[in-house]
């Protein structure tokens, strides 16, 4: 079999059942594509990665509101970009609301390309918690109540004449 070969990793021989010219996936290493025409395109991407596109489904004003392209390559850094700025709008959301944001996590998705085999991110999720003081919030007026209420009687300051 011509196709095995031991691919040298840092100078150390391992086996590979991939030829030199293919990756894990059995892909072309150089990741150029060929159209119909035979033409390979200089662009790297191939025909999914190129038509893939991300749009922001949330309603803040934040960026991706329309559907806009981005090269695999980038995608990790524009899409934590994009997740970031949901975190910059719950500090601001926090800091007009007389509230504090209690945490706030960004998870970044990832996914492999089935016609290309390269990794990039697919897309993010933004959780924020913010806890709000409003005195005039009826939920925080009752517990309030109880807490006086639980309290009332716990210590007794007696006299003795």
């Amino acid at each position: 079999m011509t196709d095995i070969r031991f691919v040298p990793y840092n100078n150390i021989p391992s086996y590979s059942p991939y030829p030199l010219s293919q990756n894990s996936f059995g892909m072309p290493k150089d990741r150029s594509v060929i159209d119909p025409s035979g033409d390979t395109s200089k662009t790297g991407e191939c025909q999914t990665c190129a038509n893939r596109k991300y749009q922001d489904g949330s309603d803040e004003m934040v960026s991706f509101k329309s559907a806009q392209h981005i090269s695999p390559q980038a995608s990790a850094s524009r899409v934590m970009a994009h997740e970031m700025e949901h975190v910059s709008n719950a500090y601001k959301k926090a800091a007009t609301g007389n509230g504090k944001v209690l945490q706030a996590t960004v998870s970044l998705k990832t996914a492999i390309c089935p016609e290309c085999g390269r990794a990039y991110v697919a897309g993010g999720v933004t959780n924020t918690k913010i806890k709000y003081s409003d005195e005039k919030n009826p939920y925080i007026e009752n517990l309030k109540k109880l807490q006086t209420e639980a309290a009332t009687g716990n210590s007794v300051d007696i006299k003795v004449g």
